[in-house]
């Protein structure tokens, strides 16, 4: 069941995804070479209790982390740990909070000193295929009209959209009704309605779309090791142009 936010439900979450959003910033700045993942991790816990709010991702089904922080070949999910950030790396954050009921999600990819041209170009139409997508969030266009615009960008610049995980609703619960592909797979899906909250989150990778799950049974890569880099803002579908919270 598709679940419709009231205003005050959209303020909370939108103060929610201010908090999120200046997070997600920050720990973008922490990011260098040198830096291993679970200092990342612990600099997000410190930040996450000095705001007041709480980490949607960790313990949900049994996450062990505050933050996913996956790298190069990794698509999502990576668990902070003794990893070092090195520099060429392509790092992508994703960051969930608790805040008064309710959860928003946002994620960014951040390329480490010098990185390569086709790890830029990577970075940068993923960016824009997120910007494509929540620009179809808008009352009377389809879940799918969002799947389209994300793939077309994609493609457009002779990349690959992961196709076995999904952008989502967001609310009360982390993932909620409706799934948000990135690309088109049968149909326009569910008719956009004011009150909707989604996550919309590209996951873009240089080589092929197929992925497979770490031992950890947690972090996805992609099967072929090519690059991976993952964008992701939660909105508010309403009348006029979507809000974005994070």
């Amino acid at each position: 069941m598709i679940v419709v936010k009231s205003p005050d439900e959209i303020g909370v979450m939108r103060d929610g995804g201010a908090i999120l959003s200046e997070m997600l910033h920050n720990v973008k700045g922490e990011v260098r070479a040198g830096v291993t993942t679970k200092a990342l991790d612990e600099w997000v816990a410190e930040e996450m209790k000095r705001r007041g709010v709480v980490a949607s991702f960790k313990g949900y089904h049994g996450y062990p982390a505050s933050v996913c922080i996956s790298i190069n070949d990794e698509v999502v999910h990576g668990i902070p740990g003794s990893r070092v950030v090195r520099d060429g790396d392509v790092v992508s954050i994703d960051l969930g909070v608790f805040h008064k009921g309710f959860h928003t999600d946002a994620a960014l990819t951040v390329g480490v000193g010098a990185v390569g041209e086709r790890a830029a170009r990577l970075i940068d139409v993923t960016r824009e295929a997120l910007r494509e997508g929540v620009k179809c969030a808008r009352v009377g266009n389809h879940v799918g009209d969002i799947s389209a615009a994300v793939q077309r960008r994609v493609e457009d610049a002779g990349l690959a959209v992961i196709r076995e995980y999904t952008g989502h609703g967001v609310g009360r619960e982390l993932h909620e009704e409706p799934q948000i592909p990135n690309f088109v797979c049968g149909g326009r899906g569910p008719l956009l309605r004011a009150g909707m909250t989604l996550a919309i989150e590209p996951m873009v990778t240089a080589g092929g779309w197929r992925t497979r799950v770490a031992g950890n049974r947690w972090t996805v890569l992609t099967l072929d090791g090519s690059l991976s880099a993952h964008f992701e803002h939660s909105v508010a579908v309403t009348d006029g142009e979507p809000i974005v919270f994070a």
